[in-house]
């Protein structure tokens, strides 16, 4: 519903940054902002993130959102594991119908000796975000403990996108746990003894009604089919930095052939080669604007084995080198002759 948009917006107006043109760029628009019913576009908020962190200096943007905002902000999905019998039954709540807050994730609960919840992305390449995932992960987390009254600590987190160490330790402390950037999935997991703890302000009756409210929210929500070339991408990000994102483990994890594979990207005008390759171009130019980023680590990020098969690459691409690139884009910034 565009709860991160406006609380970044909120956060700019303290620091006294001029909103307006960021809105502009990314594609919205104030009369969005003020409404707190109209829905924002999933890309168009993580393009507006992206353009406030720049803004605000701050690289964790997301994460710092997150921290303190008033969670009855997040609406019915809030309330309706607010009113669930025991924290398992919340988490089943979250997972069911986290579309209704944000239709470009998806989570996936799997119960055993931990709870994993898994986080997907939906029509949206997850190449692109990182603060929205951030903000998701230390939301949940909150939800948890504010309706437990207990300061419950994960057991594992991971995310797909890299951090430094010093961004790193900070989630660390937050979380209770040693979490791990770069991973091939974003997911989040607490000890299972947690499902049966119970929710002090439980009621029955008002978790029945909000549950049908949500069922004819996920029933009214229009269906798109979104293109096959961003399941395939969205895998493919995954797998890059540990080498194995090649087509038949691709085509495994869609759960179709190889053959399959191919013929529903070639209905879509594409190859597998092609779509690799655009997505580690891309991600490329994404991850040299990252400063804290060596290029060595940008390549084992898009899996090369070393710096000079990347260097190569990109000059394919570019017509110039990584760190060329880089000090370009540096001097662009900063209004510096290149």
């Amino acid at each position: 519903m565009g709860v991160m948009t406006r609380l970044a917006c909120n956060r700019a107006k303290e620091e006294g940054v001029e909103v307006a043109p960021l809105l502009q760029k990314a594609g919205l628009t104030r009369e969005q902002i003020d409404d707190h019913s109209a829905r924002v576009d999933v890309k168009r908020q993580i393009k507006f993130l992206d353009l406030m962190a720049a803004e605000l200096n701050d690289e964790l943007l997301g994460f710092h959102l997150a921290q303190n905002y008033d969670l009855r902000l997040i609406g019915l999905l809030y309330y309706t594991q607010a009113s669930s019998e025991s924290i398992g039954e919340a988490l089943r709540r979250a997972a069911r119908y986290s579309s209704i807050v944000n239709e470009g994730i998806a989570l996936r609960l799997r119960e055993g000796r931990d709870i994993a919840i898994r986080f997907e992305y939906r029509g949206v390449a997850r190449r692109t975000d990182q603060h929205q995932i951030e903000f998701a992960m230390v939301t949940l987390v909150r939800i948890c403990r504010q309706l437990t009254n207990r300061h419950l600590w994960a057991t594992k987190v991971s995310f797909t996108h890299p951090r430094n160490n010093e961004a790193s330790g900070k989630f660390n402390n937050f979380f209770g746990c040693g979490v791990t950037f770069g991973a091939t999935d974003d997911q989040l997991c607490f000890s299972g003894s947690i499902k049966e703890m119970p929710i002090a302000h439980a009621d029955s009756y008002l978790n029945e009604l909000l549950t049908g409210y949500c069922e004819q929210a996920l029933a009214d929500r229009e269906t798109r089919q979104s293109p096959f070339a961003l399941s395939v991408e969205n895998a493919v990000t995954l797998l890059l930095p540990h080498g194995n994102a090649g087509a038949n483990e691709i085509a495994r994890k869609l759960g179709v052939s190889r053959r399959t594979l191919a013929r529903r990207l070639s209905a879509e005008g594409l190859t597998f080669a092609a779509v690799v390759k655009n997505l580690k171009r891309d991600l490329a130019k994404r991850h040299l604007a990252d400063d804290t980023l060596s290029i060595s680590e940008i390549a084992w990020l898009l899996g090369y084995q070393d710096v000079s098969a990347f260097t190569h690459a990109f000059k394919r691409w570019t017509g110039t080198s990584p760190r060329m690139s880089r000090h370009a884009s540096r001097s662009s910034r900063s209004g510096l002759p290149a």
